[in-house]
């Protein structure tokens, strides 16, 4: 099975794939906003190109499990996805992924989207291990 991995931000959204068979992703790219708003078009791009059977978008709490601010948003971001694409939609713990994915590149990104695009691979990563 193909997965999209998004971790979302109102921002910036950071964009992995991964498949089930090998259980590993890669960081894809990070979309950011057009006209402040989510770029659908670019995301459906994605889906397009990659054809994924499911979408994995990372749910942000806090250490104690209670929600962050971007709890809600991330929630309507998936709901979004599932409505606009009809495809299901899974939420995987996203906790501490992007001071792991700025660890991981450290020196090596070019640009500060690049830890976004790693954040969501790691996302993603963490929902197949516990498949």
């Amino acid at each position: 099975m193909t997965l999209l991995g998004f971790d979302f931000g109102t921002r910036k959204i950071g964009v992995a794939v991964g498949q089930t068979v090998s259980g590993t992703a890669s960081a894809l790219e990070t979309l950011l906003p057009v006209r402040q708003k989510i770029d659908w078009q670019r995301i459906g791009e994605l889906i397009k190109e990659w054809q994924p059977d499911a979408l994995v978008v990372g749910l942000p709490l806090d250490l104690d499990d209670s929600e962050t601010d971007a709890t809600q948003p991330a929630l309507r971001f998936s709901r979004q996805l599932e409505g606009r694409f009809h495809l299901k939609v899974h939420l995987a713990d996203e906790r501490l992924t992007s001071m792991e994915a700025r660890s991981r590149i450290g020196h090596r990104a070019k640009r500060l989207e690049d830890y976004d695009a790693e954040a969501a691979k790691l996302i993603l990563e963490t929902w197949l291990s516990e498949q």
